[in-house]
């Protein structure tokens, strides 16, 4: 599946900015919802009398909770936000942004980086790349994330192997920058988003997929 749309007019895409943000927003509270509770959960436990006898497993739920909220929001003012004033970043800060929220998984994940530093616009992409192709192994498997240059801007390739190496439907509807007209909306955005941040970047996006193996390739000029 080759992305063909750049040629395509901002006021034709498939989305308007009201709309995406919606379901930007509406999949940020989902992935917030889980930690949040989680230590909402553990703090009920700390003032429960009857449960003094679980206080160290409250505070254990509360500090892994509390960590996994600030490496998502540090996850999404990157992957989705402007709310930085850094127009670059290199790719060990891209690097532990997306393992922050990775870890802990199945899938196992190999960075290799020839580029010194990011624009904002491939850091945006970076994130989003690397997350979707640890997203691709559910059930495990190896990630090798690479960015090299390549004239004047930057290839970026996410290539996910593993049994049961897949995109779900609504990804790929995404990442072919198409609207989504079945299925969860929450599993479209944010391919759609990285076929946008590629797009408006005046960039390509190439998606291959077949049994066992997915990959991710984004070029994006400097």
């Amino acid at each position: 599946m080759t992305d063909a749309a750049f040629d395509t007019p901002l006021d034709s895409l498939p989305m308007d900015g009201p709309e995406l943000a919606s379901l930007i927003a509406a999949k940020l509270c989902h992935d917030f919802i889980s930690p949040s509770g989680a230590i909402v959960s553990g703090l009920d436990l700390l003032n429960d009398p009857t449960a003094q006898d679980m206080r160290d497993d409250a505070i254990s739920l509360i500090t892994d909770s509390a960590k996994k909220m600030v490496a998502l929001v540090q996850f999404c003012r990157v992957a989705f936000g402007a709310a930085t004033t850094a127009e670059r970043f290199t790719g060990e800060e891209l690097r532990a942004l997306v393992d922050g929220v990775t870890h802990g998984g199945r899938a196992t994940l190999d960075w290799r980086l020839e580029v010194a530093d990011f624009s904002k616009p491939q850091a945006r992409a970076m994130v989003n790349l690397a997350y979707l192709t640890v997203a691709a192994l559910p059930m495990g498997g190896q990630a090798v994330v690479t960015a090299r240059t390549q004239g004047a801007g930057i290839v970026l390739e996410g290539l996910a192997e593993g049994a049961r190496a897949r995109l779900k439907p609504e990804a790929a509807t995404g990442l072919a920058g198409q609207r989504l007209t079945e299925g969860l909306a929450g599993q479209w955005v944010q391919p759609y988003w990285l076929w946008l941040t590629i797009r408006q970047a005046h960039g390509t996006l190439n998606v291959e997929a077949v049994e066992g193996r997915v990959v991710l390739t984004g070029t994006i000029p400097s």
